[in-house]
């Protein structure tokens, strides 16, 4: 079981990070703080009261920035050159125990699982933007935090029922990123059309 275990932590938080980094780093330095968790070596720098603080204040910054329609769009765009590097680190960490050759695919599979679940959230925000109301928004950012902490808890307490999860997650980013990929197509041309009648 140990290695799926590992599978699971590493994989587990690349998905995260690519939605919500600092909500992921926060419970995972929380559970190895309290002593509910034993953290990798390569992790344990997570749990430092620091680190927490840092991560904790973070994610207090990203849960306004998230809710607010158009702010979420920037906030995300920017974050694509943190959550997918730092997913990549923290796979790469959760199975540094195993070896170099270990780090370095998970530093791979995350980089690539973080940029999936990365672009599937700041995709689908960019067209849910497009509607008038804010209710969407702020549902679809809750649930993205709440997916995100009870993914991790289930990362390392379920580790069989994640992996089942995150195949079914990753089957739902594969048939959903060509859709969002058409959306955000579709709605350039719109916003080209606009500008052009404008000018």
């Amino acid at each position: 079981m140990e290695i799926v275990e590992v599978i699971a932590l590493s994989m587990g938080l690349a998905w995260a990070s690519g939605i919500n980094l600092y909500a992921a780093v926060f419970v995972l330095g929380w559970l190895g703080s309290s002593g509910n968790l034993e953290l990798p070596s390569e992790l344990q720098v997570c749990s430092d009261p620091a680190v927490m603080a840092a991560a904790g204040f973070m994610y207090f910054v990203e849960f306004f920035a998230d809710k607010t329609p158009g702010v979420d769009t920037g906030w995300d765009t920017i974050h694509t050159f943190i959550r997918i590097p730092a997913g990549a680190i923290l796979a790469a960490g959760a199975v540094g125990e195993l070896g170099q050759n270990a780090e370095v695919i998970a530093l791979l599979l995350g980089g690539s699982m973080s940029a999936a679940s990365h672009a599937t959230k700041a995709g689908g925000r960019v067209l849910i933007n497009t509607s008038p109301e804010p209710v969407t928004n702020w549902t679809a950012s809750i649930a993205e935090d709440i997916a995100v902490i009870t993914g991790v808890w289930t990362a390392l307490n379920y580790p069989v029922l994640f992996l089942i999860a995150m195949c079914l997650v990753l089957l739902i980013m594969v048939w959903l990123l060509p859709r969002i990929w058409q959306g955000l197509k579709l709605l350039a041309t719109q916003l080209r059309k606009l500008i052009m009648k404008k000018s």
